[in-house]
Parts: structure tokens; C-alpha cells; sequence
């Protein structure tokens, strides 16, 4: 007992200065005054640590006498991640004077590298991800063994593990490096934030923005995720930290637990596509593209507001349905919290002026990350000030900060974990397209599908988001569905470089919310205590806009690409405008309950809003205004009032 006790608290201790020394060491590269590590140890160095930290925080399982077995496997891995990610830098110069003439010593480093990933990957990211990449890794081996357009020559053990760990075109390529030079940082950002009470803030804000309204606490879940979702950095995580206050006050207002779910999940996956800080994947697009991140940023905020706009009137129409009274959630005033907690905002304030600077995205997250340190510090000083009688010693107070800078720096690099392993693993199908031509194949195999068609082509699109997702994070289905679709989509159907993009990046979160894997929504079902099945379907119908954005703005790019003043407004008041015909069909009320006729008109004019004509466009919305007109002539222009329904 005393012996199992030491070993846990040893293996804590470790895993506590490995998740610091990791956090310092991200810190310390991106600082300019001090030498930046080479790629291949900067990304080595990384991963290999990063594994580490899987191994421990995610030891083998075995019960009864097989247990030591686990600890001796783990002990294994733990050495090869060591060995594999000292072995690259250590031998560069030798690696590169060879020219492709690899030594066994080589090849075995490979092995232990992508023997390492795909289990850590397994561990931490699931089946999906590690069934594709060893899929890949399959598909390099079995070439000559296919018939048709997949068919290629094969290629040996040594070319395949020399093109997945010897180069900047496998598993240390773009995703990795991207994670590595800018996504983490972002994650401790909002480690930093976390810690320091910004989430507290944020809840604060929207609920007294909110609390006075329909439906307040649903309200509040969608403005919360969209503060909150790009500092947590993950759907989940958004839905664990809004979703705790969230889904029991909209519970307690009367929506049903499916609905309280969905709402939570819908909301927070949309705070991954709300900028300034955008999920992982918007630093990947920026990579790929060769766009500036802060560009990118600039115009995701117009289609962001549109897929708000239309969860918010979900949550309404919802709220008028269920006849949910209108509440005062006791938090004050916005201005009384603004002024109490102003401080935060100004993190925020440094993150977006340096990137409007055109800072590189490393810098800005480290920007970011001392702003929140030091307005944090000052705020503690000021209080210590003020105080009439100092109750804590100087010393104290330090201790509880370096134990605050400590947690962040520990916390940041744990939820790093998940997100630096998928990009690895997405390096490994990147290596394989890139090895086997097999972005050609799926680009003239997309064509054939579609024949050319671009509502056919985001169709199949979505269908292969969607299957994607159910085993991959969104991170690495983007990842894959850029490399694979994004050249079918650019040079054969004319779609702008960046909608594209975007429209892969959109589609790609919707395994967030979309049955029958939907991780955002199943993890809001756990909070409500509701089927998780149903809160998936919920999830679905409240976050279809991202469907409907991204088709829409193909169809209209002037929203991302540019164009008059008058044309950027016309597009997104229609867009918003058709985005609310869908919700007020789909959910069948609008003041009280729709006939059939106002909801075909809807249906009809939103199709018709989708074509790219002026004429079409002004003939949709003369249809929408008709199943407005014709419903409320209908009812009397009057409001049926419907009792709360309370429901456990």
C-alpha cells in the first residue's frame, strides 16, 4: 500500500515537471531575443515529450497480475518516445549528408516514432484516428494489390518510414509544426485565462446581457460559448465549462434535457469558428493557404455571427414554444461587471492589436499570454494595496501566484495533448497522399462523382466531414479533407482559395453535433442527464447553419473575398434573413404555430435566397415576406400564450 502510494505520488511529480518543462520550453522558443531550435528539434523535442506525458497520464490498463505487464509496456513506449525524438536531431547532419541512403539505426528510430503515435493516439484520440492513419500506412504497403484509380507501384518499409520520420513531410510536417508553433500557445493562452478567472467573467457578462430576456439561460449558453470557445480550444472543453452553469438553469426555466444539451453543444462548437482566436484548424488554413491568419480572422467574423445569429433565434423560438418566462439571473449589471472585472478585457485588447499588427500568430499568443500575466499581477498588487491590514505576507502571496502560474503552465499542456497527437497523426496520411499521388486520384474520383456540379460536390463534402468525424477529431478531419478535396474544389469547380477552405473548415466541426458521433452533444447529455442520442439530434437541428453558412457563402464569396460596401451588407442581411426562415420552418412557430402553406413558402424562398442571382434572391425574399404576411393574417396578428412546461 505505502509502496503503490510513493508511486503514484512520483509518477504525479513527473508528470507535473514534464507538463511544465514542456510549457517553458514552447514559451521559451517563441521569445525573439533567445536562438529558436531547428524544426526537427523544436517538433521532435516536442512530440517526444508529449508522448511521455500520454504514457503516464494514460497508462495500459490490465488488471490483476497482468498489471506489471502494463507498467513494463508503458516503460517500453516511454523509452522509445525518449529514443525516437533524441535520435532525429541528434543525427541530422548525418541524416541529411546520407541523401536518402538510410541506415538501420535510422529506420528503427522511424519504427519507435510511429509505433509510439499510433498507440498514444489510440490512447488519448480513439480507434477513428489511429484506424485511418494505420489505414494509410496500409494503403503505401498494398498499392499493387488495388484495382482502378487507387491502384499505385507500393513502396517498401524503408521509403515509407523515411517519408513518414526522416522529413518535414510526414509526421513532422505542417500540422505538427503548426500545432507546435501556434495552437499551443493559444491553448495556454486560455490555460492562463482559466486559471485566472476570465471564465467566471465571461458567464457574468452573458447572463446579465441576457438574464432580462426569453429564455434567458439559453441565451446566455450561446453568448458564453462564443466568448469562451476559442480560449478553451475545443468543443468539449467549451460544453464542460459553460455547460456545469448552463444546462441546469435552462433545465430549471422548463427546456427538456435533450434541448438544454443541444443548445450547450450547438453553441459551444460554434465558439470554435468565432474569432480572434479560432479553432486549430484556422492556423492550419493559414499555413496551407499562405493567407495571413489575421485575414482569415477578419472575414470569419460576418459568417460567425451569421451561425449565432441563427442558434439564438433557435433558442427564441424554443424559449416562446415552451412559454419560458422571461428571468433575472442575479449577476447585475453588464456595466457593474465590466467595471469589476475590466481587466480581462485587455488581454483580449493585445491579442487582437497585435494581430492587425500581422504579427506572426506564435508572437501573438505570447503577447497574449503576458498581458494576461501581467494585468493578473497588477490586479493582485492593487488588492494587496488597498487593504487596510495585510492579512497575507509578501512571501504568501507569491507562493499563491507561482502556484497559479504553475497550474496553468501544467493545465495548458495537458489539454494540449490531445490536439498535438491528432496533428501528428494527420502528418502520417499527409505523408502517404503526398507519397502515393493520392489527392490527384481523389480530386478526378470527386469529379467523377459530381460532374462538376458544385452543390453535389459540398454535398458529398459534407457526407465526408461527417463520416470522418465520427473517428477523428476536427482538427485532423480538416486536416485530411484540406489535402484530399481542397484542390478539387479550387481548380476544377472555381471555388476561391479561401471559401474552400473555410467551407472545409465549417464542415468539418459538424462531427461536434451530428448523430451518431456527436462528442460536444454526448458530453451535454452527461451534464443534462438526457439521452445522449437525443441531444444529439437536438444538437443537429440548432447548429445546421454549419450547413447553410458555408453553402452560402460559396454561392456568395463577396462576404469572404471582398467586393462594395453594398454588396458585403445586401449578402449577409439576406443570408441572416434566410438563415431565420430556416430555424422559424423548421421549428414550426413563429408567435404560434405554423400551417403548412407559410412553411413551403419559407422553405422556397430559402432554396431561392441560395442562388447566386439578384433577381432570385428579391423573389425568395418576396416569398419569405408572403409566409410572414399570410401567417400572421392567418392568426389575427395575435399571440397565443402557452404555460411554462416544467419537465424532469
Amino acid at each position: 500500500m505505502v509502496f503503490r502510494l510513493a508511486r503514484q505520488i512520483t509518477r504525479g511529480c513527473i508528470i507535473l515537471w514534464i507538463a511544465v518543462s514542456l510549457s517553458l520550453f514552447q514559451i521559451y522558443s517563441l521569445i525573439p531575443i533567445f536562438p529558436r531550435p531547428n524544426l526537427f528539434l523544436l517538433r521532435s523535442a516536442h512530440l517526444s515529450l508529449v508522448l511521455v506525458l500520454t504514457f503516464l497520464l494514460f497508462p495500459l490498463q490490465l488488471k490483476g497480475k497482468k498489471g506489471a505487464v502494463g507498467r513494463l509496456v508503458d516503460t517500453l513506449l516511454i523509452a522509445a518516445a525518449i529514443y525516437s525524438g533524441y535520435y532525429l536531431p541528434a543525427n541530422l547532419n548525418e541524416i541529411a549528408d546520407r541523401a536518402g541512403f538510410w541506415t538501420h539505426s535510422d529506420i528503427l528510430a522511424g519504427i519507435a516514432c510511429i509505433i509510439c503515435l499510433l498507440e498514444g493516439c489510440r490512447r488519448v484520440v480513439g480507434m477513428g484516428l489511429t484506424g485511418v492513419a494505420a489505414g494509410a500506412i496500409a494503403y503505401a504497403y498494398a498499392g499493387p494489390l488495388l484495382g482502378g484509380i487507387l491502384a499505385h507501384r507500393g513502396y517498401s518499409t524503408q521509403r515509407i518510414v523515411a517519408q513518414l520520420y526522416l522529413g518535414q513531410e510526414g509526421i513532422f510536417g505542417l500540422p505538427l509544426g503548426v500545432a507546435v508553433n501556434f495552437v499551443f500557445i493559444f491553448i495556454l493562452f486560455g490555460a492562463f485565462l482559466e486559471v485566472t478567472g476570465a471564465g467566471n467573467f465571461f458567464m457574468d457578462l452573458a447572463y446579465a446581457l441576457t438574464g432580462k430576456r426569453r429564455g434567458g439561460p439559453a441565451k446566455a449558453a450561446v453568448l458564453s460559448s462564443a466568448f469562451m470557445g476559442s480560449i478553451s480550444g475545443s468543443a468539449i472543453a467549451n460544453v464542460v465549462t459553460t455547460g456545469t452553469f448552463t444546462i441546469p438553469l435552462m433545465r430549471r426555466m422548463g427546456y427538456r434535457r435533450h434541448e438544454a444539451a443541444g443548445i450547450e453543444a450547438a453553441a459551444s462548437t460554434g465558439g470554435q469558428i468565432m474569432p480572434p482566436v479560432m479553432g486549430a484548424g484556422a492556423f492550419l488554413m493559414a499555413e496551407m493557404t499562405g493567407i495571413p491568419y489575421w485575414e482569415i480572422a477578419k472575414v470569419s467574423f460576418l459568417p460567425a455571427l451569421m451561425y449565432f445569429a441563427t442558434v439564438y433565434l433557435f433558442v427564441d423560438i424554443l424559449a416562446a414554444r415552451r412559454g419560458v418566462e422571461i428571468t433575472n439571473v442575479a449577476v447585475g449589471r453588464p456595466s457593474e461587471i465590466l467595471l469589476r472585472n475590466w481587466h480581462f478585457i485587455l488581454p483580449l485588447v493585445v491579442l487582437i492589436g497585435a494581430l492587425g499588427l500581422n504579427y506572426s500568430p506564435g508572437l501573438v499568443g505570447l503577447l497574449g499570454l503576458l498581458a494576461v500575466l501581467g494585468v493578473s499581477g497588477a490586479r493582485g498588487i492593487f488588492q494587496l494595496l488597498s487593504q487596510k491590514e495585510h492579512s497575507e505576507s509578501i512571501l504568501q502571496i507569491f507562493s499563491n501566484a507561482l502556484s497559479v502560474v504553475v497550474q496553468a503552465l501544467e493545465t495548458g499542456a495537458k489539454n494540449a495533448i490531445m490536439v498535438i497527437l491528432a496533428c501528428a497523426a494527420a502528418g502520417i496520411v499527409v505523408g502517404v497522399v503526398g507519397l502515393t499521388g493520392l489527392g490527384l486520384k481523389f480530386t478526378t474520383l470527386m469529379l467523377s462523382l459530381t460532374g462538376g456540379n458544385i452543390l453535389l460536390a459540398l454535398l458529398v463534402l459534407a457526407v465526408a466531414s461527417l463520416v470522418l468525424g465520427m473517428g477523428l477529431p476536427v482538427t485532423a478531419s480538416y486536416i485530411v479533407l484540406a489535402v484530399l478535396a481542397a484542390p478539387a474544389l479550387t481548380s476544377e469547380l472555381g471555388i476561391p482559395l479561401l471559401v474552400a477552405h473555410l467551407a472545409i473548415f465549417w464542415y468539418s466541426q459538424d462531427s461536434n453535433v451530428t448523430p451518431p458521433v456527436a462528442l460536444a452533444a454526448f458530453a451535454a447529455s452527461a451534464l443534462a442527464g438526457g439521452s445522449p442520442f437525443r441531444a444529439g439530434l437536438s444538437a443537429w437541428k440548432f447548429a445546421k447553419g454549419l450547413y447553410l453558412v458555408p453553402a452560402y457563402l460559396v454561392f456568395h464569396p463577396h462576404i469572404i473575398t471582398g467586393g462594395s460596401v453594398l454588396e458585403i451588407v445586401w449578402d449577409v442581411v439576406v443570408g441572416i434573413l434566410a438563415l431565420g426562415a430556416f430555424a422559424i420552418a423548421l421549428e414550426g412557430y413563429f408567435r404560434t404555430r405554423l400551417t403548412v402553406l407559410p412553411r413551403i413558402l419559407f422553405a422556397a424562398g430559402l432554396l431561392a435566397i441560395f442562388v447566386p442571382s439578384l433577381t432570385v434572391e428579391i423573389a425568395g425574399l418576396l416569398m419569405i415576406a408572403g409566409g410572414f404576411l399570410y401567417h400572421l393574417r392567418a392568426t389575427h396578428w395575435s399571440v397565443v400564450a402557452t404555460k411554462p412546461v416544467m419537465r424532469e
